[in-house]
C-alpha cells in the first residue's frame, strides 16, 4: 500500500528526492514519516509530517538539509534530500501512523503500514 521510490547512487553533495506513493486506501489522515536503515544499525526515524501537513519533525542529523512534504492530492509524500553525505547511506522506508492531526511520532512501533524500502548510495 505504500510504495518507495527514488533512491540512487550519487556522490557526497549531490541531492535526492525520494517518493512514497499510497495506494488501496487514502493516508491524507495519517502521519507521515521516513526512517532509514543502515547495514548492521537499527531502523531510524529520518523525518515526519502531522496529517494536517502544519507540523514536521526531523533527526537532528538530518535538519536544514532534509526536508519531508506531501501532496495529499497526489497521496504522496516526499523527502527532499540535498547536501548528501556518505552517512546517509541506507535503505530509506516511509511509513504511516493513525496519530492526531497534529502529532509527528518519531518511535518506529507507532507506525502501522509500511513501503518496501528504497537504497540510497552517497559515495565520498
Amino acid at each position: 500500500q505504500l510504495q518507495a521510490s527514488g533512491g540512487g547512487l550519487v556522490q557526497a553533495g549531490d541531492s535526492l528526492r525520494l517518493s512514497c506513493a499510497a495506494s488501496g486506501r487514502t493516508f491524507s489522515r495519517y502521519s507521515m514519516a521516513w526512517f532509514r536503515q543502515a547495514p548492521g544499525k537499527e531502523r531510524m526515524f529520518v523525518a515526519g509530517i502531522s496529517w494536517s501537513g502544519g507540523y514536521t519533525y526531523y533527526a537532528d542529523s538530518v535538519r536544514g538539509r532534509f526536508t519531508i512534504s506531501k501532496d495529499n492530492a497526489k497521496n504522496t509524500v516526499y523527502l527532499q534530500m540535498d547536501s548528501l553525505k556518505p552517512e546517509d547511506t541506507a535503505v530509506y522506508y516511509c511509513a504511516a501512523s493513525g496519530s492526531s492531526a497534529t502529532a509527528v511520532p518519531s518511535a518506529r512501533e507507532r507506525y502501522t503500514y509500511w513501503g518496501q524500502g528504497t537504497q540510497v548510495t552517497v559515495s565520498s
